[in-house]
């Protein structure tokens, strides 16, 4: 799955906001890389305030685009995002879903 990487850079700190210029600025090149496979976006750690408009990004882009799987990956650490990709690679039922990596966050990082 790691073949389409969108790196989502440059959001707003507010979550309407933000949503507003997701869809504006990244949702066509989402869509056209979708249509050649599968796709990992990838955005910075946000608030959980947030999670409602990914969320329903993420999941109307892989009932759109089925078969092909879109995932999300919020992380601000590279060697974060290839773990997460690798981990998607491997695992082709998952789809629709956002994977959460914080290495400031309480508790193990699972290798």
């Amino acid at each position: 799955m790691a073949d389409n990487i969108l790196s989502i850079e440059d959001l707003p700190a507010a979550p309407l906001a933000a949503a507003v210029a997701f869809h504006a600025q990244w949702l066509a090149q989402a869509e056209t890389m979708l249509a050649d496979g599968d796709l990992v976006l990838v955005m910075s750690l946000a608030g959980h305030e947030h999670r409602a408009w990914r969320l329903a990004a993420v999941q109307g882009l892989a009932r759109a685009y089925a078969p092909a799987r879109a995932n999300l990956v919020e992380c601000d650490e590279p060697a974060g995002i290839a773990a997460a990709c690798a981990f998607l690679a491997a695992s082709p039922g998952i789809t629709g879903q956002i994977l959460r990596l914080d290495s400031q966050a309480p508790g193990a990082v699972i290798d």
